[in-house]
């Protein structure tokens, strides 16, 4: 694509963002549009998903200001306002985050894995390789699912939705008006109860919402640096976009804390699956959260289109002269 027209499309897209600004109450109580002004590097960062969805123009990518949590950036933006789906592995630092906070797993505690896992009718077989038995961090880098299938048998079958209430996964997010809410159904027994923690069944979330919950871990991990919750989840999320299952995050030269995630939205796991890639950018002193969700594909392409986006990025760019 040409310089020009990158430019072009970005300052088209930079025009719709602001569109959907913030709208408040004027003295008569009539809504009227709230136009907020640009963020630092605003503009650059739309060129960089303009980049990103010319390779892959079926991505929804969500750009949020890690500083106030606000639109910078956004390809299919209605899609990813609307869009509904299983989160699969991407979901898994959320709820490991705030269990270890809690006190309620050891995240030194280690689990072997044959790589072999089966739940209420889905095949969940690891990918990753043959390995001695993982601790938290090394299962979050792996995405192991025989690790958290285990976190998830600690849970009553009515927690889940509390851990996931707390961190706004499944809250709209009020970045776009009209946008979809997250749907969660209560699990009833000890299998649903691993599927919907797996992120496989039972629970379905917009891009947008999943960029929120990031911004809210981002906000933990550094708030509580030195808790093991934070320094656990932390290592696993960089280790995972660097070496592990969301290594293809890697390519775009900037360091991120980051998952993937592959499910189907189909019963039994069967059929077409959709990939996630979620990240912290950069992994220490976070400018941005980075969410991209593909409709056909696996996380690990989700994790490729992040890392064009990145190699674009402001974080690549040689800063301005002050």
């Amino acid at each position: 694509m040409r310089a020009g027209s990158i430019v072009a499309r970005a300052a088209v897209l930079l025009a719709a963002l602001a569109a959907v600004g913030a709208t408040g109450p004027t003295q008569t109580g009539h809504e009227i549009a709230i136009l907020p002004a640009p963020l630092p590097d605003q503009a650059a960062w739309q060129s960089a998903v303009v980049h990103a969805a010319h390779g892959s123009p079926q991505a929804r990518i969500v750009v949020l200001d890690a500083l106030t949590g606000r639109l910078m950036a956004a390809s299919h933006l209605a899609e990813a306002a609307h869009t509904l789906a299983n989160p699969g592995s991407a979901m898994k630092p959320l709820t490991l985050y705030e269990l270890v906070a809690a006190g309620r797993w050891d995240p030194s505690q280690r689990i072997a894995c044959t790589r072999k896992l089966r739940i209420g009718g889905h095949s969940l077989n690891c990918s990753h390789p043959a390995a001695d038995a993982m601790d938290a961090r090394q299962a979050l880098t792996w995405s192991c699912n025989t690790y958290f299938a285990a976190v998830a048998g600690t849970l009553r079958p009515n927690e889940l939705r509390g851990l996931l209430d707390a961190t706004g996964l499944l809250a709209q997010t009020g970045l776009v008006p009209g946008e979809a809410t997250a749907v969660f159904r209560d699990p009833k027994t000890p299998d649903q109860v691993r599927l919907a923690y797996l992120g496989v069944d039972g629970v379905r979330v917009t891009p947008l919402e999943f960029a929120r919950a990031y911004l809210w871990l981002g906000q933990q991990l550094a708030a509580h640096p030195d808790s093991a919750a934070a320094q656990v989840v932390r290592a696993g999320l960089e280790d995972s976009a660097s070496f592990g299952m969301a290594g293809a995050a890697d390519l775009g030269g900037v360091p991120v804390a980051g998952k993937t995630g592959t499910a189907s939205g189909e019963a039994g796991g069967g059929g077409p699956v959709h990939g996630w890639f979620i990240c912290l950018a950069p992994a220490l002193e976070t400018r941005a959260v980075i969410a991209v969700y593909l409709p056909l594909g696996h996380g690990n392409d989700a994790a490729r289109v992040a890392a064009d986006l990145l190699a674009h990025s402001p974080l690549r760019q040689p800063q301005r002269q002050q």
